[in-house]
């Protein structure tokens, strides 16, 4: 007998999302393997051009303040072409760029390079984070955001090891070449699997779509456009901006001038060096992890409100005492072990600081997300300049202070941002 419609059993939805998730993981580890190729080159660059150290300063900060200044109008590109074309397009640019940084001749032309490097990454995770908004179930993005966020620390702590043996061997130039090549690839591999929704995509059954589609809600009119005066009249979205500002400027410091600090202060040969210097990184994938995790439960069990911001509170404030014993431990191994405490503490917030702009920005959660990451930057962008002028005029202990003082701000910043409150 033919079982009828109501006793028939339903398909199981397939996951497809999960692979747009791995695929926007290997992205984020891309991104930061590529900017951080050049942390690791530091001394032999400024072996082979004789830059001083505020020089270097300067080059290692072309990047970031390209990749601020960048973030919206890259990430309007994302809204406007779709996360599939516009990915695909920037990762192919800032690959090009990557290998070009073997060109450089002197410091202009490698402070050009960088810079036209960071203006292609900018659009990588608003658009990434445009992505997802399509496919990924409120319920899972703070775990999302963690895993993501993972990838790209998970890459930066890769990477000084790999680059290490590749300079050792090759020279610093093949660093740059290995590391873009591998960025076209994965571009490749995006435009041929992802689609810009889960409707689109040929291997998602309805069951996946309808679940998609119910937990999401209604997208919002693309002829529309991007509401920016409720987006930038917003008070949260001033504040988050804030807050991010204060996570980056350590985090710029801790990828680009980590490694030198290691070598110049610490006593660490070129070879020990890359080591020691992935392995505050390892301890922020899981941070990243731990944090959208924990969120995600939390919130489940309490309120999106309070799920994010204790758990980024605490994030911070760990990170900020983590720093300042870092900086005072007599045995460098130790100040290794407190930089990789504080690592996993400022770690601990970052998947719930991707996971607000979800929250707050809907189907614009892009556009929330660059202005967000625009201003974040700039404290990358203002630590790794000022930090060739600290250094040489007060020594490396004053940029630890610096970054300790940015986290506590951030712990007290997050205490004023609602992610239960839509702004747009």
């Amino acid at each position: 007998m033919q079982a009828s419609p109501a006793s028939a059993p339903t398909a199981r939805p397939t996951h497809v999302r999960h692979a747009v998730l791995g695929l926007t993981f290997a992205a984020y580890m891309i991104t930061y393997m590529d900017r951080v190729v050049i942390s690791s080159a530091v001394p032999s660059i400024q072996m082979e051009f004789g830059f001083s150290i505020v020089t270097m300063g300067w080059i290692l900060g072309s990047f970031r303040w390209a990749y601020s200044v960048f973030q919206i109008p890259v990430a309007w590109f994302g809204d406007r072409y779709g996360p599939r074309r516009a990915l695909t397009a920037i990762v192919v640019w800032w690959s090009i760029l990557t290998s070009a940084t073997t060109m450089a001749w002197n410091a202009a032309s490698m402070i050009a390079i960088r810079f036209l490097f960071g203006a292609g990454e900018a659009g990588a995770f608003p658009i990434a984070t445009r992505s997802l908004s399509r496919w990924i179930l409120p319920s899972e993005r703070g775990f999302a955001q963690g895993v993501t966020h993972a990838g790209s620390r998970l890459g930066a702590a890769l990477t000084p090891a790999i680059v290490g043996v590749i300079i050792a061997k090759f020279g610093w130039r093949s660093a740059f070449v290995s590391f873009g090549t591998l960025g076209l690839v994965w571009a490749a591999a995006w435009f041929w699997y992802y689609r810009d929704t889960p409707g689109e995509h040929p291997r998602t059954n309805q069951a996946e779509r309808e679940l998609i589609a119910s937990s999401i809600g209604k997208r919002a009119d693309p002829s529309q456009g991007v509401p920016w005066k409720k987006i930038l009249s917003s008070p949260q979205m001033w504040i988050l901006s804030l807050m991010y500002f204060c996570y980056a400027y350590p985090l710029g410091i801790y990828l680009d001038w980590f490694p030198k600090y290691l070598n110049a202060e610490r006593g660490f040969s070129l070879e020990k060096m890359g080591f020691y210097a992935s392995l505050p990184l390892f301890a922020a994938v899981l941070g990243d992890l731990s944090g959208g995790w924990i969120s995600d439960i939390w919130a489940r069990r309490s309120d999106l409100r309070t799920a994010r911001k204790r758990v980024a509170i605490v994030g911070f404030i760990a990170a900020g005492a983590g720093m300042l014993a870092s900086c005072l431990a007599a045995n460098a191994l130790v100040s290794v072990a407190w930089s990789c405490e504080a690592m996993f503490g400022l770690e601990l917030t970052v998947g719930v600081a991707w996971a607000v702009p979800l929250d707050i920005g809907g189907d614009y959660a892009g556009s929330v997300s660059a202005v967000m990451n625009s201003f974040g930057n700039m404290g990358g962008a203002v630590a790794t300049t000022a930090s060739g002028y600290l250094v040489k005029y007060f020594g490396w202990p004053s940029t630890f202070f610096a970054m300790s003082a940015m986290a506590f701000i951030a712990a007290a910043l997050f205490t004023r941002i609602d992610a239960g409150r839509r702004i747009c």
